[in-house]
Formats: C-alpha cells, sequence, structure tokens
C-alpha cells in the first residue's frame, strides 16, 4: 500500500508584505488605486513606476511632486 503524502493547506502571509510594498505598474487596479490615493492620474502613476522603480513609497514620494 502506497503512503500518503500530507499537502499543508494552511495559508502563509509571507509574500503579503514584500507585495504591498510595490506597486504593480501593468495592473489597472494598483494604478487605479495609486492614482486615486495621490489624486493624480492614472498615466502620471504609469510614468512614475517607469522612473523610479516599482517600490511604493518611491513612487508615492515621486508622485507628491
Amino acid at each position: 500500500m502506497a503512503a500518503k503524502k500530507k499537502t499543508s493547506t494552511a495559508k502563509s502571509t509571507r509574500g503579503r508584505k514584500q507585495d504591498r510594498a510595490r506597486v504593480a505598474g501593468g495592473q489597472d487596479y494598483e494604478v487605479r488605486y495609486e492614482a486615486k490615493k495621490s489624486g493624480r492620474s492614472a498615466s502620471a502613476v504609469k510614468k512614475a513606476v517607469k522612473k523610479v522603480g516599482n517600490g511604493r513609497k518611491k513612487v508615492e514620494r515621486k508622485l507628491a511632486r
């Protein structure tokens, strides 16, 4: 008889903190969220992501200028 493998079904929060620290410029919902939060246009958010990278703090600083 073959031994059964146990698989973990517990959800990990390991990647969530890292994910929240980034702005995915290709994801419309993230761009819209950041645009609404900063009061800028979606294209301004995309330009900021291209200019300074996808770090949320850097993008927010760039948009605040």
